[in-house]
């Protein structure tokens, strides 16, 4: 039984083969064959790449950030939830004192 072993690519490396299809003008197929990698790779760094460039980042910081606002995002809930159950315990304390 064989086990493959995933392979990982530098930030470098993803930006450079997303400036490489840009500015040959070459298929992405042609491209990725060229660097060994498949084609779906290099569409997803473009995806990934596209927002980042757009707000003047690089891939790593765009994706820093992401994970961030994500993790944010599910305190924000937690403390919510917590928040709501303690207004209704302190409405039923304040129920009962009467």
């Amino acid at each position: 039984m064989s086990t493959k072993t995933r392979r990982s690519y530098t930030e470098t490396f993803k930006e450079e083969a997303v400036r490489l299809v840009r500015e040959s003008g070459q298929p992405v197929a042609q491209v990725a064959r060229n660097l060994g990698i498949d084609d779906h790779l290099r569409y997803r760094w473009r995806a990934e790449q596209q927002p980042a460039e757009g707000r003047g980042q690089t891939r790593q910081s765009f994706r820093a950030e992401q994970a961030e606002l994500i993790q944010l995002r599910r305190e924000n809930a937690s403390l919510k939830q917590e928040r709501d159950f303690l207004k209704r315990a302190a409405a039923c304390f304040a129920k009962e004192s009467r």
